[in-house]
């Protein structure tokens, strides 16, 4: 039985994270279909929780998570 639940886990999990810590708004426009633009939208409205290292733009993993699942409401 337990073998079922570790296989249920791992089916539900989205694609989108295979365990990635973070991920750029290229990826996640890539893996989501989602357009760039309507990523950094989400992010300068604080939809999305994003983090900038030098010029890069990062989503941690559980933050995309979140936000897919609709938990990440003005997450800034």
């Amino acid at each position: 039985m337990n073998l079922n639940v570790m296989e249920r886990n791992q089916m539900t999990q989205s694609s989108v994270t295979n365990n990635k810590f973070a991920y750029s708004v290229e990826e996640i426009s890539e893996q989501t279909s989602l357009s760039k633009a309507f990523l950094r939208n989400e992010i300068r409205a604080g939809h999305l929780k994003a983090n900038r290292f030098g010029r890069r733009v990062l989503v941690l993993s559980e933050n995309l998570q979140n936000y897919l699942k609709g938990e990440n409401q003005n997450a800034k």
